[in-house]
């Protein structure tokens, strides 16, 4: 899968995590695919709404260690 933005929000807290995926997705066009990387427990349920409302869509999630991982395609 191409990814065609790594967004690196390690050690930020809510709402900050969402805040910069907001703004990068603002940048992309739709079909784009970005991977973003949080520490912030609260990124699960942060991203999970605002995706869902905003119409983008969730590839993969995944854990390593404390670090987060989402690949979302923008819609």
């Amino acid at each position: 899968m191409q990814i065609d933005l790594e967004l690196d929000t390690c050690g930020l807290h809510c709402p900050l995590p969402l805040l910069r995926l907001k703004k990068a997705l603002q940048n992309l066009a739709s079909g784009q695919v970005v991977r973003v990387l949080a520490t912030d427990p609260a990124a699960v349920l942060d991203f999970g709404v605002f995706l869902e409302q905003a119409g983008h869509a969730l590839l993969e999630r995944s854990q390593t260690d404390h670090v987060l991982s989402f690949v979302i395609r923008k819609g």
